[in-house]
């Protein structure tokens, strides 16, 4: 059964191609592409190339070429649901789970898709051509908007009164008509009602650039009706799940760092016509984990940018505080307030994109120092007021997820509290463990670890989980003593555990003769302790995770093996060396 559209759109939406490739191959940069050695062939000089922007791999010396399921499939020798398994596993997504209901779900987006698509471009067209729409061109001419813009955004206008479903109920069904959220029952008037009439609507993509909803602007003042509206939710629209724009943002994303995230569409578009086109909006809802993770996989820094009055302040405080969580060593979120009055759209109209562009570069501020000065100010010079406000910048540290990041923000909000008390100031050192400028903590630890290869982290893991269950492998010696190690100091500490697991006495950490700092470096580094968190560390889960560990070592040295007879091959041309080659890759295929 075919996977549904929108479940691999979604896989693709959280995974740049590089970030699938460079998993496989090492990449560089180079302009708006990343280059690296054909994992197809045997080379020395870089023809593999990946583009994000336009979603696809090309390979010069074998013409290979495709997107991220054909990359996978063709690079791990997997069948095309395995691969979609393995990449939304990637994307941090459930696997998707097949059901009588897939059949009548795919019918459903089909009729959907296709009543949103002829909705769309009858009122884009009616704007565009309808002459007697003088008083919304005079509005979209006071809001600085030109056809461009009305044709890039796909912007349309519904008349007050419109009789669109008249024309729709001979090609559709009523129920899936209604299912779209673009009409309702008047349960009074026993009549169909178009939800956006009287209004411009502002089309909302999803990632392939299909509209899936619509939000709605009202250019009448009315005491009676709301400015904005959005689609309700529908089978196919989560306003939390999706973002304005960022169907044609994404694109950027190789040429550009940062995105900025904005309250509504006419900020999005504003920004768009003044050349700031990396800019998403969110949906009239509180920004959400998913949003903040789909915005990470395309850009590393993310600006917060909303309107400048009351609830634009509270409405970044909420997003502050919900996507804090998500901070990543390489990744930013950062807030960028305007002056008194104004909105992202209304302040790059008077002053320009330059003066926009350096304005945010001068005045944007991350994430941990807004949330930290929000409270400081909600705090009073007393005992009291102080242990709430230091018990709430705990908390929210502890929401982090990354454990470095958590470290450098629980320091900062403490080593800014500890500045604030006078008293307290004299006993620093006892106020912290330790005394470190936090960033540079962050940033060694982070740089630390990504120093070592895949293969050491393997190795880390290994001798973790051998030290913190002794008792376990030493009553089952014949589970570790073939593990291959390959790295020299890895393999020392490694044969030093073995002899002592063999030996009758005791065996314990203390006892082994290894030099503290590389027991400190291997706990520090071990990536299965964070795995171990989450498990219930019975001895069948234990030696489960030592046999998942021991194939990628095993697997490590079949790749070394190979391309040593590879290089072999190619000097010699003996057919004893092809067979060996061979035999060897069937071993890797069946790993």
């Amino acid at each position: 059964m075919k996977y549904p559209k929108e479940y691999l759109d979604e896989i693709k939406t959280r995974l740049k191609v590089s970030t699938v490739v460079s998993k496989f191959v090492n990449l560089k940069k180079r302009g708006k592409e990343y280059v690296g050695l054909s994992p197809f062939k045997n080379e020395k000089t870089p023809s593999f190339t990946v583009n994000d922007e336009k979603e696809f791999y090309h390979c010069f010396a074998t013409s290979e070429h495709g997107n991220i399921f054909d990359f996978v499939m063709k690079t791990q020798n997997l069948r095309f649901g395995e691969a979609v398994k393995y990449l939304a596993n990637l994307a941090g997504m459930q696997p998707y789970i097949f059901s009588k209901q897939d059949e009548e779900r795919e019918r459903k987006w089909k009729e959907y898709s296709s009543i949103f698509k002829r909705y769309v471009d009858f009122y884009h067209e009616e704007l565009l051509k309808n002459e007697t729409y003088t008083n919304v061109r005079e509005y979209l001419k006071n809001r600085s908007l030109n056809k461009q813009q009305v044709k890039k955004f796909k912007i349309g206008y519904i008349e007050k009164k419109p009789n669109f479903f008249e024309k729709f109920k001979n090609d559709f069904k009523i129920e899936d008509l209604l299912e779209t959220g673009l009409f309702y029952l008047d349960e009074k008037k026993k009549i169909y009602v178009e939800r956006f009439r009287g209004r411009l609507i502002f089309p909302i993509n999803n990632i392939s650039g299909q509209p899936i909803a619509l939000g709605g602007r009202i250019i009448e003042k009315s005491d009676y009706l709301a400015k904005y509206i959005n689609s309700p939710e529908t089978l196919f629209f989560k306003k939390g799940s999706n973002l304005y724009n960022l169907d044609l943002a994404r694109k950027l994303s190789n040429k550009l760092d940062e995105i900025y995230l904005v309250e509504g569409y006419m900020d999005v578009i504003g920004l768009s016509k003044n050349g700031v086109e990396n800019a998403v909006a969110n949906l009239g809802t509180s920004l959400t984990d998913k949003q903040i993770l789909t915005l990470n996989q395309f850009f590393d820094d993310i600006i917060i940018c909303f309107d400048s009055d009351e609830s634009g302040y509270k409405a970044a405080l909420r997003a502050a505080e919900n996507s804090i969580k998500e901070l990543k060593p390489e990744k930013n979120i950062s807030f960028l307030f305007l002056p008194d009055k104004e909105d992202p759209d209304s302040f790059i109209n008077k002053n320009g994109k330059n003066y926009f562009i350096d304005y945010s570069k001068q005045n944007k501020i991350s994430i941990h120092q807004f949330i930290f000065s929000h409270y400081k100010k909600q705090t009073e010079n007393n005992p009291s007021s102080m242990a709430i406000f230091d018990k709430k910048l705990r908390s929210i540290a502890n929401t982090i997820r990354d454990e470095y990041i958590k470290k450098y923000v629980l320091e900062y909000f403490l080593e800014k509290i500890s500045d604030l008390a006078p008293h307290t100031s004299q006993n620093k050192k006892n106020y912290f463990t330790k005394k470190t400028k936090s960033l540079d903590v962050t940033k060694k630890h982070y740089n630390e670890s990504h120093s070592l290869t895949a293969v050491e982290l393997k190795e880390f893991s290994v001798l973790y989980l051998i030290m913190t269950n002794l008792k376990l492998f030493k009553e089952n010696i014949q589970l570790i003593e073939n593990i291959k190690i390959f790295t020299d100091i890895n393999k020392q500490i490694f044969e030093k555990i073995i002899l002592s697991l063999k030996s009758e006495d005791n065996t314990s950490i203390s006892a082994l003769d290894i030099d503290s700092q590389l027991i400190g470096k291997i706990n520090k580094f071990a990536p299965i302790k964070y795995i171990l968190q989450n498990k219930s560390n019975n001895e069948y889960e234990i030696i489960e995770l030592l046999d998942d560990i021991r194939r990628d070592l095993n697997n490590y040295d079949l790749e070394f093996r190979i391309k040593e007879l590879e290089s072999k091959f190619s000097k010699d041309l003996s057919e004893v060396t092809f067979n060996e080659l061979k035999e060897l890759k069937k071993k890797q295929n069946i790993n």
